[in-house]
């Protein structure tokens, strides 16, 4: 059990101990945390082996809570879902705190920013290795606290603590349904531990039918959507799937290593795994699942069409990872969700590698984020432009990256899916054309054509290569971002990751093959690039042309639906406006004039009877006369 025990125990103690000294580490915190987090990662490859031909691994650490019925426990479990994630959340996360290294070396919280990171990755490999609800739920908030203080890491600058205030208020309205669902689950079943669920599961379908009979069976499984619906919304805030979506690109606020550590391989995919890991509740509500599929396609294409038209580079690649994300919970959806997992996957690494590499970009610019002010930087940096070449063309699903195994999977069991699955299978194409032109568009932007920024820099710097160990970790993802796609078809990752998993259904007989799918798919990749060469990769006057001419869609993808404005006129303005109303009317206006109207009472009146505090005997003599007089002339009327 210890060697399983310490893949989350030692980035809690790289924690502790750089978080409690750290004004004594000085820039050498990293001597605790990268070491820790390596050794955290191969012991994720151990655990991925012992499970590979092996049962899963189960153990109870102690009873936390027992009270009546309600028992939870602190327990770890890793069967192959498990397993698999952990491999890749601590390998990206491994090489992300190699990354920082070079990247935050000046920074003024480099020892803090450790410390932070490490505590991240404890709270999202406990989260992957919980077995029940009220586990899952605490490392879920965890990891969000986490996004919170390092989105806010440079708290000095007001839109990093705008933004994470952003991101913070958009996860607790997800959360919040999150939390509904785990009591109503509770309220069904009696346990928040999944195996237990699982195997109460089909007696409460049964039970459900039998008393309402055969008519109504049809609505046996109505609690079971209400929780897998409820559930879902915290998935929908913490993976930005639509409506909880705005807070991911302002998210981009934050150091470049946390875009890609948490915002774009880790905790983002968070919902996604939780879809997967409670598959027989979905599986057992057909409602939920087209809610999820629905909600997953919308954001792949929605997120897709802003992305066409963001100056910043980060940005460019966190529309991207929504748009990704939304392949991912189309997958779960329509009951793929090997698939998913697959791609989510395979995200992490060339998704992981497009972030640092951005990243690497601006360490080499000294700051300067719009790629209409770059250009000519492929002759300059010979590591980053071919290793974010290579995550481009992962993302776009061309062969034989990674993307292109996970993401046609995708597209191909869409397509499979019936007469909806068309339909999915269309919005999933068009999004592969999107993704590979804005892709490719950044990649022209950047790194060829004319040189559009200053040689001096900010800094008086020249642009120059990121140092060594920024490009380590960009050799390692992109080596990555080739294999891992065809290691996971070589090995049968799906079939591995059905063993923890169901389908709801058996997949319909295609109407095309499996090739010619994957043909189409690629083939809207590669339009997609040379669509983007054209109007970017030599000098044109095309794209300004085109903005021109479709001045209103433009400036609706450029605006980003407007979705920030809208949010903005209904919940913001309203909020405030209902806020000073109750300040100004309320507390000022009846609270403070009654509180206020005591206290002015007491102090008139105390001054008043001050007045007949003369000092001088005669004056209190004829009060008290005069006092004498009135109570014996009381006493004579009344007798």
């Amino acid at each position: 059990m210890l060697p399983y025990l310490l893949i989350p125990v030692l980035p809690f103690v790289g924690f502790l101990v750089v978080g409690m000294f750290w004004p004594y580490f000085r820039g050498k915190g990293h001597w605790i945390a990268v070491p820790l987090i390596f050794a955290s990662f191969f012991l994720s490859l151990k655990a991925f082996f012992d499970t590979l031909n092996g049962p899963s691994l189960h153990f109870v650490l102690y009873d936390w809570i027992h009270s009546g019925h309600f028992d939870v426990s602190i327990s770890i479990l890793i069967d192959h879902l498990t397993a698999i994630m952990l491999v890749m959340v601590t390998a990206v996360s491994a090489l992300t705190h190699l990354y920082t290294v070079g990247y935050m070396k000046d920074d003024s919280g480099y020892d803090r920013f450790f410390a932070y990171i490490s505590l991240f990755t404890f709270s999202m490999i406990m989260l992957l290795m919980s077995d029940n609800l009220l586990e899952l739920f605490i490392f879920w908030e965890a990891v969000g606290f986490c996004s919170y203080v390092l989105i806010a890491h440079w708290y000095e600058r007001k839109p990093s603590w705008v933004a994470a205030n952003k991101a913070f208020i958009m996860n607790r309205v997800g959360d919040f349904g999150f939390l509904l669902g785990i009591l109503l689950t509770y309220t069904t079943f009696g346990t928040l531990t999944y195996s237990e669920i699982f195997a109460k599961l089909p007696q409460h379908l049964h039970d459900t039918i039998r008393v309402l009979g055969a008519f109504n069976g049809l609505h046996a499984s109505s609690v079971i959507t209400v929780i897998a619906l409820l559930l879902f919304v915290g998935a929908v805030g913490k993976s930005a799937q639509i409506p909880l979506h705005p807070w991911l690109p302002d998210a981009m606020e934050g150091p470049t290593p946390i875009s890609a550590l948490i915002h774009a391989a880790t905790m983002v995919t968070a919902g996604i795994f939780m879809i997967a890991r409670l598959s027989p509740i979905y599986n057992a509500s057909p409602t939920a699942l087209s809610v999820v599929a629905w909600t997953g396609a919308l954001t792949a294409f929605v997120a897709a069409t802003i992305a066409l038209t963001q100056r910043d580079i980060k940005k460019i690649v966190a529309y991207s990872t929504m748009s990704q994300l939304g392949y991912m919970v189309m997958a779960c959806g329509i009951g793929a969700y090997g698939a998913g997992i697959f791609h989510l996957l395979t995200h992490g690494f060339f998704k992981g590698l497009l972030f640092l590499a951005a990243g690497s970009v601006i360490h080499a610019l000294a700051g300067e984020q719009d790629v209409f002010r770059m250009g000519g930087l492929g002759k300059i940096m010979k590591i980053t432009f071919p290793t974010m070449l290579i995550g481009s063309l992962a993302l776009s699903g061309i062969p034989p990256f990674a993307g292109f195994y996970s993401k046609d999977l995708i597209l191909s069991m869409a397509f499979q899916d019936g007469m909806i699955g068309h339909v999915f299978w269309v919005i999933g194409v068009a999004t592969a054309l999107m993704t590979a032109f804005y892709s490719f568009r950044l990649i022209f932007m950047v790194f060829s054509g004319k040189e559009r920024f200053s040689h001096d820099g900010h800094h008086g710097h020249a642009p120059h290569e990121s140092p060594v160990v920024i490009t380590i970790p960009l050799l390692c993802l992109a080596a990555l971002a080739v294999v891992a796609g065809w290691l996971g078809e070589r090995y049968d990752i799906i079939g591995y990751l059905a063993q923890d998993m169901t389908i709801p259904h058996a997949v319909g007989k295609p109407e095309l093959s499996e090739s010619a799918l994957k043909t189409i798919s690629v083939m809207a990749g590669v339009v997609g690039i040379l669509i983007a060469f054209v109007m970017y990769g030599r000098p044109s006057e095309l794209p300004q042309i085109l903005a021109r001419m479709f001045q209103p869609l433009f400036r609706f993808s450029q605006n980003k639906w407007y979705f920030d404005e809208l949010y903005d006129l209904v919940f913001v303005r309203p909020t405030i406006f209902l806020s000073r109303l109750l300040w100004v009317e309320v507390d000022k206006g009846v609270i403070d004039t009654a509180v206020n109207g005591v206290a002015s009472f007491c102090r008139f009146g105390g001054a008043a009877m001050r007045r007949i505090q003369t000092g001088q005997i005669q004056n209190y003599a004829l009060v008290m006369a005069l006092g004498l007089f009135g109570m014996v002339s009381l006493y004579l009327l009344i007798k």
